[in-house]
């Protein structure tokens, strides 16, 4: 198989990025970076208008471009197969259940080969249905749209609506009137997409980036008038901070809610009198974090206060609802982490994983009584759907898993009963008992114990030579769930086995998981990663040399981190929008994230532990003269989150340095940010691409396309 790689790659030559080095020093500490001029001085001005990209570098970036077409344009056959199979399983005229409120039951849907979703609605009890935002008429005229938020007001008359048309995350907000069908005047712009509504429907509230891209303001706008005429509501102050906006549990009040990755704080307004200033619920307190749903003047609070380090839940007045005042409702359990809460009128409902496992949890508020939902396979997505109504007995939660695709069921809370609304249609077929699904656990350096969850085809064979991709993220606490994704099978049904690494950094077995995973324990996720993809070469799942790595943002910054402590195991490594240039990225406190990052990795500006620490791992800068698999990084050009330089200079000095092994290629999506291509059919596009170069890695792309 390297043979070919190497034939391949050697057909085309790649392209070379000039060295021209800068230098800096931070904490006694000389760096010198060849690639740092990938960086357009005007990146701000590029995500508004890609257009303005330096013209150097937009002819580098192109000419990554074209050399990945080399390597991979012979996979093109290939490439339109697995769209078509992976669209093949998707319900093109899917619709979701309607969710009920007062009069109406609102749905999103899509029409047969629509790209983007539309909103609607029906009377409650049955009836026409209207739609009043078409997605796909919105974007015609565009070459990048996405949805952000969209929210009915409370009278039912208006619906406010968010679009980014750049990739860029800059959302512009417009009202629509259900009765004619058309927008107002105002336009409020450079949002992060999210609005509230005031009780009147006269005015909705708004969280506006700031020059850099940071959500720090809320502002209050009144229909009819312009946004230069907007009220400031509240403005924080601490640029590691951001802020965004929710209806609370009642609808009473909207929910500023601020906070960075270790602590948090919130304000309350009421959205009857949105005049009156946000009212502070407790006063921040580094490392405390908390979230508030509120039922009368009694506040449940979601919180980590007092060690809880997996959580509990604390009740409060609302008129008193200081620290002081927070009493024990559901106390912590070590190793039983509640992911979230959601109150109604007579119960609290609450999301706990333990064990790697979630589990539904709901309390009669009245009796205390507690009853859970769970489920038997051996790995499983579970999750709630929340409601537009308090005043319910019903509960929405969706379940499904590796091999069972996505089910929506109603669940009274009061009766214990429950009813199937949905269940994922695949309209090409598939038989869940042609899949099987199983958990096994890795043994890291430390002796911890990793889970790793498995989907393959149920005639494969353990012999140790399968194809086997494995994917992980292992930061910020998300946990990777074993839920259901139907593009995941057109590698099963051609031999792979697909396996999740539940890697320290996520939340997957409790708050403590991510805590071992961050900062100086970084280095942990990575660890966990090659202990897994050993595990399963140890179980005779698969071989060395026939895994291929894949993650994307913190998991491509996992990828290139493992590209260099253990890239003798893989195949292939895919990093998506990879957060690679860790340390070059925390010493520029003007990027969107940095500040707010700080928590998360250690701030090396003012920390010389910090930036030693980082150093030691940032995958740009631990590029080593060593042979490397064959790697895809794939960036956004107008990405804000992991900007577009990040994997190019990688790429280039991957390249540079490199002795062996191989190719390395980047694909840039010019017209795109962190979440790659819009609409639902173009994203299958960019799977595709992953999918022919997984199974070129492994050697297998040329008999799949001779087959086809």
């Amino acid at each position: 198989m390297t043979e070919i790689l190497d034939k391949q790659a050697a057909a085309v030559k790649p392209p070379e990025a000039p060295r021209r080095p800068h230098s800096f020093t931070r904490h006694g500490i000389t760096i010198t970076d060849d690639y740092a001029w990938l960086k357009d001085p005007s990146w701000q001005e590029v995500l508004h208008d890609p257009a303005v990209l330096d013209p150097d570098i937009r002819a580098y970036l192109e000419a990554e471009n074209n050399y990945t077409e080399s390597l991979l344009g012979h996979t093109a056959t290939l490439q339109k197969k697995l769209v078509a199979e992976m669209r093949g399983r998707i319900k093109e005229d899917d619709s979701s259940v309607p969710s009920p409120d007062g009069p109406y039951a609102y749905f999103r849907k899509f029409r047969e080969g629509g790209q983007h979703e539309m909103f609607g609605r029906m009377p409650r009890d049955g009836g026409d249905e209207h739609i009043v935002l078409d997605g796909d008429a919105l974007a015609k005229d565009q070459d990048y749209f996405k949805f952000g938020d969209s929210r009915h007001s409370w009278d039912h008359r208006l619906q406010a609506w968010s679009a980014d048309t750049k990739g860029s995350e800059y959302f512009a907000i417009r009202i629509r009137d259900w009765q004619t069908g058309e927008d107002f005047d105002d336009l409020v712009e450079d949002t992060d997409g999210g609005m509230v509504w005031s009780a009147d429907c006269k005015s909705f509230f708004y969280v506006k980036l700031d020059e850099n891209h940071r959500p720090m303001q809320v502002w209050r706008h009144r229909l009819g008038t312009a946004q230069a005429d907007d009220i400031l509501v509240y403005e924080e102050q601490d640029p590691g901070w951001f802020t965004h906006l929710h209806e609370s549990s009642s609808g009473r009040f909207c929910v500023i809610a601020g906070g960075d990755h270790e602590t948090s704080e919130q304000r309350l307004i009421d959205l009857k009198n949105p005049d009156a200033p946000p009212r502070l619920v407790a006063a921040r307190e580094k490392g405390v974090q908390y979230s508030i749903a509120d039922r009368g003047e009694e506040l449940f609070i979601l919180t980590n206060a007092d060690n809880a380090i997996d959580f509990k839940i604390v009740t409060a007045p609302l008129t008193a609802a200081e620290r002081a005042n927070w009493r024990d409702l559901i106390g912590h359990r070590p190793g039983v982490y509640i992911l979230g809460h959601d109150l109604y009128s007579g119960h609290l409902v609450r999301l706990e994983r333990a064990h790697a496992l979630p589990s539904i949890i709901i309390r009669d508020l009245a009796t205390g009584d507690e009853h859970a939902i769970a489920f038997d396979e051996a790995a499983y997505s579970l999750d709630t759907m929340g409601s537009y109504e308090f005043d319910t007995t019903n509960l929405r939660f969706a379940y499904s898993s590796m091999t069972t695709p996505s089910e929506v069921y109603d669940y009274d809370m009061a009766k214990r009963t429950r009813v199937l609304r949905k269940r994922q249609e695949i309209p090409s077929g598939h038989n869940p008992a042609d899949y099987v699904t199983t958990r096994i656990m890795a043994i890291s350096h430390d002796g911890v114990e990793v889970p790793i969850s498995l989907l393959h085809h149920r005639d494969f064979k353990r012999d140790g030579n399968a194809p086997l991709l494995l994917y992980g993220y292992g930061s910020y606490g998300h946990a990777m769930p074993a839920s259901f994704n139907a593009n995941r099978l057109s590698l099963v049904d051609r031999g792979f086995v697909y396996a999740i690494a539940h890697i320290r950094g996520g939340t997957d077995k409790g708050w403590g998981w991510y805590l071992d995973g961050k900062r100086e324990k970084k280095t942990n996720s990575f660890d966990d990663f090659a202990a897994c993809a050993r595990a399963l070469i140890e179980a005779n799942y698969t071989s060395e040399k026939r895994i291929v790595g894949h993650g994307g943002s913190a998991g491509g910054m996992l990828m290139g981190a493992v590209a260099n402590r253990a890239g003798e195991l893989f195949a292939g490594i895919v990093a998506e929008v990879p957060f690679v240039d860790v340390l070059n990225t925390m010493l520029d406190d003007t990027l969107p994230l940095t500040p707010p990052e700080w928590p998360e990795w250690g701030n090396p500006i003012e920390s010389e532990k910090d930036f030693r620490t980082i150093l030691s791992y940032s995958p740009y800068d631990n590029v080593a003269a060593k042979a490397y698999p064959a790697i895809l990084a794939m960036a956004g050009l107008t990405d804000p989150r992991v900007t577009y330089w990040e994997p190019a200079k990688w790429i280039a000095r991957l390249r540079a340095t490199m002795t062996g092994g191989g190719p390395v290629m980047l694909r840039t999506n010019m017209g795109a940010g962190h979440g790659g291509a819009s609409g639902r059919f173009n994203r299958l596009d960019e799977i595709a691409i992953v999918y022919a170069f997984a199974l070129w890695a492994v050697g297998l792309a040329e008999v799949d396309a001779i087959g086809a």
